[in-house]
């Protein structure tokens, strides 16, 4: 069952699109990575917000459909800190409860420094 949820995960094409990679995923836990290229960049130059957000989201889909049941995000948010340095974004989501049917997972994201620039907090319901 697991093999066929991470065949869906990496059939997400808009993350693809978004040129983000799943670089470790298992049940509760994920990180997702993405180079910063200029198609990502905003007016003023730096990553736009739903750049960050989309990064973050694919790592708290990856972790929580993980778990065995297929799990859709019923509330996201987002606390942009700083402006990321570098090339390159890390998301790492890690599980902060789960009941029955709804799961809350909070999604850091880094820069290239290690320094924390964003934290989204997603909540989803398990179907099935």
């Amino acid at each position: 069952m697991e093999n066929e949820i991470l065949k869906l995960i990496k059939n997400d094409r808009f993350a693809e699109y978004n040129g983000i990679e799943l670089i470790k995923a298992e049940p509760g836990y994920a990180v997702t990575q993405m180079e910063i290229k200029d198609k990502h960049l905003n007016g003023v130059n730096i990553v736009q917000g739903g750049a960050i957000f989309t990064l973050a989201d694919y790592a708290f889909a990856a972790a929580s459909n993980l778990k065995g049941s297929v799990t859709l995000g019923i509330n996201a948010n987002i606390s942009y800190f700083k402006p990321p340095k570098g090339k390159i974004l890390t998301a790492e989501a890690t599980e902060i409860s789960s009941s029955r049917k709804i799961c809350t997972y909070n999604v850091d994201i880094y820069d290239e420094n290690r320094d924390l620039i964003a934290r989204f907090t997603g909540m989803g319901y398990m179907k099935g």
